[in-house]
């Protein structure tokens, strides 16, 4: 079972990875610290110590990944002073950081399924229905998409940014 790769795609020793979205992401979001401050904030944790707390690494740690995730655009550093108190800061989510909930949940889902040696300690439902939730692949019609009907095409539209992005530099 596997992806269709179409056109030039389907000779993988052909082509070149380089520009890979999967591989910026992980770039970007592909350790445990960085996901589970991602977790916290989807939880609505907002200031360093929750997040420090709850994910359970150093304040160092913390602060490299708020401030990796912050300067990426995925949480915004807003300032918020408690009575008799120095002005501190909280950490929300961007749309940027909202948008890739389904990538965190689709974590989750896979980890309830195959990592739990029973039944998963949370649930996620519908707040308003109680319907569970899950993510799935799906086609705009809304048909879902097993692994075997998924094709993967170049994009010709970053063929040609490729392209002039190169000429520039020549």
């Amino acid at each position: 079972m596997a992806a269709v790769m179409e056109g030039t795609l389907a000779d993988l020793s052909k082509w070149d990875t380089a520009g890979c979205s999967i591989a910026r992401a992980m770039d970007l979001v592909g350790t445990r610290s960085a996901i589970l401050i991602l977790r916290e904030a989807y939880y609505g944790t907002t200031r360093f110590d929750g997040f420090a707390r709850r994910v359970g690494i150093t304040d160092a740690a913390v602060a490299g990944q708020l401030r990796k995730l912050t300067a990426a655009g995925l949480l915004e550093k807003r300032p918020y002073q408690e009575e008799g108190k120095r002005t501190r800061h909280e950490y929300v989510l961007t749309r940027m950081g909202s948008d890739l909930l389904p990538a965190v949940v689709a974590l989750w889902q896979w980890g309830d399924t195959y990592l739990q040696p029973g039944p998963p300690p949370l649930l996620r439902v519908d707040a308003e229905t109680g319907a569970p939730v899950r993510v799935e692949l799906r086609s705009a019609d809304g048909a879902e998409v097993p692994l075997e009907q998924l094709a993967v095409r170049v994009n010709q539209d970053y063929v040609r940014y490729r392209d002039a992005e190169r000429a520039k530099h020549d």
